[in-house]
């Protein structure tokens, strides 16, 4: 039997969707109008536009994608689908809404890449993106074309630029309020320079509160000093402060690849993950943003924001600010040429008196259990092993030594072994711990006991201060290196009585907590913190103190592909950035032959970078006219890293085409501005995966906020929503080796077993992709089902926020779906209209109202797939009726449009009606049709259920009270009986009481 001639195929679907398609195109269906500027609509006058009322607007963002060379799979366009499903309900409630996609088109694949073949990292990225555009554009997403931009976009470069310009020129003023009047802000770099010539500002103060390093010129010199000091050395100190500053940095040191490389790109073992080279802890000159700054603010407004609580939590915890005591130790026996720590209090003493060092607690009242200290390998105090005494003290146990026949020697070699390891590495939970003694005693302030000072690599010089005190009874990494090396263990707070041993964590009464003047013994944690605190103070030893586990963000990147920086330097004092002016951006990147970062000794860890821009050295060296007439000077041969880019994209989407502004004031006062419910503004729903819960986030509330308080943007956070949606999940397949094997060639025998290429193979279930070989084409798809059956496919697979099992052969069920809806409209043998223009009957128009209300809430809540279940059912209601009703089949059009566009405008033209459905008005529930036509009312007597009648749903509480009192069961029941009262909860329940 052939087929029905107009049967909605695939061959129908693709060619019914790249002619709906073509046609968005051409009539600009889904622009977005922003108040004034370019794309400002139709108005005739930017002075018309402000005047006008704008509609009520829904900003929609996906997470920037990098183009792969790959091309998608069909896991990928998961939140796409659904974002995409969010805009074109909102369109159809009258909404503007700004909805499009970028390339996050910077990134090492790229370049790695071209360090292979030679190809331009450019050339790659443009055929990547092209091929990413097509399939997406082929999914029918409703983006708006005019704001679709690449991070490797001139003009986008430009502006990278130049908010990096603005973080240059920016210090942080912890006192200063902002628009917001909170307490805290950036401002410009020239206002601290006077603030400084004036002496309104402390920089020590400021230094200790920022930990900020001070020029090396201004460590024997106090506040009092700053004013009569030189233009020149005011400006030097100003420098210290930037919010973009360059720093010698710990990084993981490559020679062999030439860069740095991240925590996440070094083995176990201290190696590249690719080329298997060492890796060392180095310190280069780097780059980095003083985003530790805005760590409060950081934390404090994810209050302000309608994030998921899991990743709010990541965030907290990232940044990890912790409320406690800074403790100074004593170093007995070791005159100080010390720490800086103990100088900052009094600028001027460094190399008086006992070295000493600081610890920093959240509990200064467990220092009465404190039995030893450990100082970081890297700590200051150990900068100079042989200042170390030159034998071990009498009673030094043999397990404390390392083996080492001096605590210089110890210390020494334990520190280069240190050196070779990642931080990861380092502080794995579970490892051994591992140390030394290194000869040193410190005096515990709060009884006076002497405590061995040792040194181990699970203490990190960049978290805290790079020194503990360790407290075993209380800390389980103490309790450890305790056990290790048989070190005693005094416990201050009682643990339960059933506790087995080990350090107790929980709370408890204190105990063992008492000196000559401070007793804490019985109290509880939080009063005895409080108290320790304040002894602390008074005697001098400690003070109250916020820490953070967050660090400045490492900015610069020893590659080829990424932003140039906007800086130049000047060959006679080449310690000092110098901005590029604004009429200069942007700054492009110049055409090189090599793309590979190498260094002059590859195996050798001190030496530096040779970075491929450095080797431009027509670019890297130039004249300039910057206001002292041309001169020679030197670039950044550094590279913003990819972070740049993302960090900001929400801005030019609004204003994509401006070339003289970053985002006009009105344009992103309307998209992103504080809302009419008193939220801090931002992107109404942004979309994405929970792999960028941390680093992207913070990074682009850090870089927005700073252009908050310059006065650039409105709101205050980027984004107002955020959504996680799950991933698409599918079978991999790995061969003995353990290598995986393309799943679509894999064949499933008889047996229940699997095999590729005759071979036996064992089966996972996995994140679909290129790794796993797991991935699936959307092209595929949309040539054996179409788009709109993809798209429902996906969209109804589970919550869009849960993880979901791929399974090509359940995609027909979808596709089955629109081939209903289809011919309850079209003929399948002549192609003609069957729907009936005569009216409803009761049940159906129930029914379809009732779908109404359903799926319109779901939608709400971006719960498409219980919306979808809810419009297969009035399918299958309206094919078992064997009619089409107009009334009831174009409400389910306009509620299909958003799942399956194409399929929706073609039936909509065929139902008779002219223009997109794109913004016809979403249809509109009956609430009489919506209300069940009677509910049960369960009657009560002595509390049991002794009858039932059904009511109006809509009945009021005196006219159910009356109904049931009049029902001859309950006069039966009540008889005899004298009412005390009734309880009526209309319309389900009503208890009367005897």
């Amino acid at each position: 039997m052939s087929e029905a001639p107009h049967r909605y195929t695939a061959a129908v679907a693709d060619e019914i969707e790249r002619r709906w398609q073509q046609r968005w195109d051409e009539d600009g269906t889904f622009y977005a109008d922003n108040p004034v500027g370019a794309l400002r609509g139709s108005a005739e006058s930017l002075e018309q536009a402000a005047s006008a009322t704008p509609p009520e607007k829904m900003y929609i963002m996906d997470m920037f994608p990098y183009p792969s060379g790959a091309g998608l799979h069909v896991g990928h366009p998961l939140g796409y689908i659904a974002t995409d499903v969010v805009a074109r309900h909102q369109r159809m409630l009258g909404k503007n809404v700004l909805y499009t996609m970028g390339y996050d088109a910077f990134g090492l694949p790229a370049e790695q890449y071209a360090v292979q073949t030679g190809t331009h990292p450019r050339t790659t990225t443009e055929a990547n993106v092209a091929t990413m555009r097509r399939q997406l554009h082929r999914l029918g997403l409703s983006h708006d074309p005019r704001r679709s931009l690449a991070t490797t976009d001139p003009q986008f470069v430009k502006w990278t630029q130049w908010i990096f310009l603005q973080i240059f020129d920016s210090w942080y003023d912890p006192e200063a309020p902002n628009a917001d009047g909170i307490t805290g802000r950036a401002r410009p770099i020239a206002e601290l320079r006077e603030e400084l010539r004036t002496g309104r500002v402390d920089p020590f103060a400021l230094a200790e509160r920022q930990s900020v390093e001070l020029p090396e010129a201004w460590s024997a010199r106090s506040a009092a000093d700053v004013p009569g000091a030189s233009a020149t050395e005011i400006e030097e100190l100003a420098h210290s402060f930037r919010l973009a500053y360059i720093s010698e940095t710990p990084v993981n040191w490559c020679p062999g690849l030439g860069t740095v490389l991240a925590n996440e790109e070094v083995t176990a073992d201290g190696r590249s993950e690719r080329g298997n080279f060492p890796v060392f802890r180095s310190r280069l000159r780097q780059w980095n943003m003083r985003i530790t700054a805005y760590g409060d603010r950081l934390i404090d407004d994810l209050e302000r924001v309608d994030w998921p609580e899991s990743i709010r939590t990541m965030q907290r915890n990232w940044i990890g600010r912790s409320h406690g005591a800074q403790i100074t130790f004593d170093v007995l026996g070791l005159e100080g040429t010390g720490p800086a720590d103990a100088a900052q209090d009094a600028p001027g003493t460094a190399g008086a008196g006992p070295a000493s060092f600081d610890v920093f607690t959240t509990r200064a009242d467990t220092l009465f259990g404190a039995t030893f200290c450990v100082l970081s390998p890297e700590h200051a105090l150990l900068s100079d092993p042989s200042a170390l005494p030159s034998q071990w003290p009498e009673g030094t146990l043999a397990a404390w030594t390392g083996g080492a026949a001096t605590p210089h020697e110890a210390v020494e070699a334990y520190g280069v072994r240190a050196a070779s390891l990642g931080e990861e590495e380092r502080t794995a939970e579970g490892r051994e711990k591992t140390g030394v003694f290194t000869g040193l005693f410190a005096k515990n302030p709060m009884d006076g006991r002497e405590l061995p000072v040792f040194t181990a690599d699970y203490v990190l010089t960049g978290y805290g201060t790079g020194a503990i005190m360790a407290v075993p009874a209380e800390d389980p990494r103490d309790f450890e290196f305790a056990t290790t090396f048989e070190l005693p263990v005094i416990r201050t707070v009682r643990p339960p009585d059933d506790f087995d041993g080990g350090a107790w964590t929980g709370d408890g009464e204190k105990i063992n907590s008492a000196g000559a003047e401070l007793d804490l013994n019985g109290l509880d944690p939080d009063e005895a913190k409080d108290r320790a605190t304040r002894y602390a103070q008074e005697k001098g030893f400690g003070r109250a103190r916020t820490t953070y586990r967050l660090r400045d963000w490492l900015f610069s990147r020893q590659r080829y592909w990424g932003e140039p920086f906007p800086i130049v330097y000047d060959p006679e004092r080449p310690e000092v950035p110098i901005a590029l002016p604004e009429s200069m951006l942007p700054l492009d990147l110049p055409e090189v032959a090599d793309f590979s970062p190498k260094t002059f000794d590859p195996m050798d860890a001190d030496s530096v970078p040779q970075t491929p821009l450095s080797r431009a050295t027509e670019w890297a060296e130039v004249e300039l006219d910057l206001g002292e007439g041309p001169k020679t000077y030197l670039r950044e041969t550094n590279t913003m890293p990819q972070w740049a880019g993302s960090s900001w994209y929400h801005l030019r989407y609004i204003d994509p085409t401006e070339d003289d502004v970053l985002v006009r004031a009105e344009n992103e006062q309307y998209w992103l501005g504080p809302r009419e419910d008193g939220g801090v503004g931002g992107v109404d729903l942004y979309v994405g995966g929970q792999e960028h819960a941390v680093l992207h986030l913070l990074y682009a509330r850090f870089w927005h906020k700073v252009l908050f308080d310059r006065g650039v943007v409105s709101s205050q956070e980027p984004y107002h929503r955020l959504f996680n949606q799950g991933y698409i999940q599918a079978y991999a397949y790995t061969d003995s080796r353990g290598v995986y094997v393309p799943a679509e060639e894999v064949v499933a025998e008889d047996d229940g077993t699997y095999t590729y290429q005759g071979q036996p193979v064992t089966q996972e279930y996995g994140k679909m992709g290129k790794s796993l070989k797991n991935a699936v084409a959307p092209d595929d798809m949309y040539e054996e089902f179409g788009a709109d059956t993809l798209r429902v496919y996906e969209m109804s697979m589970g919550p869009l926020d849960l993880s979901r099992p791929w399974e090509t052969r359940a995609v027909v069920g979808s596709q089955r779906f629109l081939q209903r809806l289809w011919r309850l409209v079209v003929d399948e043998e002549t192609g003609e209209l069957v729907v009936s223009d005569e009216p409803a009957d009761l049940a159906t128009k129930q029914a379809t109202h009732r779908t109404i209300e359903g799926v319109d809430r779901d939608m709400s809540q971006m719960h498409v797939n219980t919306a979808i279940a809810k419009l297969i059912e009035l399918v299958n209601h309206l094919t078992k009726l064997g009619s089409s009703p107009r009334e009831a089949v174009e409400p389910l059009v306009l509620m299909v449009s958003p799942m399956a566009p194409h399929l929706a405008e073609e039936l909509w033209s065929r139902l008779g009606h002219e223009g997109s459905i794109s913004r016809v008005a979403y249809p509109v529930a009956d609430p009489e049709l919506v209300k069940a036509d009677a509910v049960t009312c369960v009657i009560q007597v002595k509390g049991k259920v002794r009858h039932r009648i059904e009511v109006d749903p809509e009945i009021s509480e005196s006219d159910l009270e009356a109904r049931v009192m009049a029902e001859e069961r309950v006069q039966e029941l009540l008889e005899g009986q004298s009412i005390r009262k009734v309880i009526v909860r209309a319309p389900k329940i009503v208890n009367i009481v005897v």
